[in-house]
């Protein structure tokens, strides 16, 4: 470590001496000071370098800026500390360089760009659910070869492990939808039609598309995260080297337990989220938990059921394949891993929102009660 940076200014003499290390590190702490005493040396100073030490860009930027943007007429400096101060002053005068203008040839070679990417996207993903085609009829020729501890240790991860935040999100969905609905229903009289607006909603779409959400956020960033970190460091290079596909060990297990998993937790939200809405007319309505029961059987047709674990098995498959796509994807470098666990993110909650409206168009006239 040398010595701090100084500057002595002698004003009978005419005189500014600097020495020292003026460096980033050395000038920092004492910075907004110095630039102060730099700024109030007289234009006609004779300036002292002999006794400084080290020197890099930004103590010769510092200088440079002081001096006015160029040389002393009286300067004493070393050789090597003149060069590093002369590259700063060319560099000064160097202009920046002019942005170029966007234009509708660039906007076209963005649009190709991302058109292109998108192709890309599609081609792995139809891929990898091609591959997963070919490993399920190998595994339904060889079923002893089914990786049964895989698919139970995902089953336990991402349905069992998500029991509890997904009762806690279901169970106060159930609540607020409850209040608002009973204020509103309240005005007209109309206090019974409480039953009808959450058995629907909840049954047939807030569940399902609810579940699907917070597992997406939940296990589908998960199983990104797990596959690009085995990217990363070269597991899945390793697996392919002894001969053992990474389809039917990584991917296959995510997929059917994410599948199988999906219409039982949106089974258990919508039990979670209809005891939330229960207790809020009951305490809002005073409607009784045995008059509830009673009636939303009645009002929902069973076939809402249906289509919900329907929903909750089709955005589990979505989700498990975009997850496992956006993993498979990772470069083997962090930025990308972070950048591929957001997207799988984004996209699976966005195809997951896709297929709900593909879903309520295609079974508009299906367990709606007229």
């Amino acid at each position: 470590m040398g010595a701090p940076p100084l500057l002595h200014v002698d004003g009978s003499a005419g005189v500014a001496e600097v020495r020292g290390e003026w460096t980033l590190r050395a000038l920092t702490p004492g910075l907004a000071d110095l630039r102060r005493r730099l700024a109030a040396v007289p234009p006609s100073a004779r300036w002292q370098l002999g006794g400084l030490e080290r020197l890099d860009s930004f103590g010769a930027t510092l200088l440079w800026q002081a001096w006015g943007r160029r040389l002393p007429e009286r300067l004493e400096l070393a050789a090597g500390h003149r060069n590093l101060i002369e590259d700063v002053a060319r560099a000064a005068s160097r202009p920046l360089p002019v942005p170029p203008r966007f234009g509708v040839v660039d906007a076209l070679v963005k649009l190709g760009v991302a058109v292109l990417a998108l192709a890309a996207h599609l081609a792995d993903f139809v891929r990898l659910l091609g591959q997963l085609l070919l490993d399920l009829t190998t595994l339904f020729r060889r079923p002893r070869e089914w990786p049964l501890l895989e698919i139970s240790a995902n089953l336990h991860k991402v349905g069992v492990k998500a029991m509890p935040v997904t009762a806690l999100v279901g169970f106060l969905i159930g609540v607020v939808l409850s209040y608002l609905s009973a204020l509103q229903l309240k005005a007209f009289g109309a206090d019974i039609f409480i039953v009808n607006i959450l058995g629907l909603g909840v049954i047939r779409e807030l569940g399902p598309v609810l579940v699907s959400v917070l597992v997406a956020g939940r296990s589908g960033s998960a199983m990104t995260a797990q596959l690009g970190v085995m990217r990363v460091t070269e597991e899945i290079d390793a697996l392919a080297a002894m001969g053992i596909s990474r389809t039917i060990r990584l991917v296959l297990p995510k997929v059917v337990a994410l599948t199988l998993a999906m219409p039982l937790l949106v089974l258990w939200t919508s039990g979670v989220a209809l005891f939330g809405g229960m207790v809020s007319a009951w305490i809002q309505l005073d409607l009784s938990f045995g008059f509830f029961l009673e009636t939303l059987p009645r009002v929902v047709p069973i076939a809402n059921l249906y289509i919900g674990l329907a929903k909750g098995a089709v955005f589990g498959l979505l989700i498990a394949l975009v997850a496992c796509h956006f993993g498979l994807r990772v470069a083997p470098n962090t930025e990308s891993l972070s950048a591929n666990t957001t997207a799988s993110v984004v996209s699976a909650i966005t195809l997951v929102i896709l297929v709900d409206a593909v879903f309520a168009i295609a079974t508009r006239s299906v367990g709606v009660p007229i």
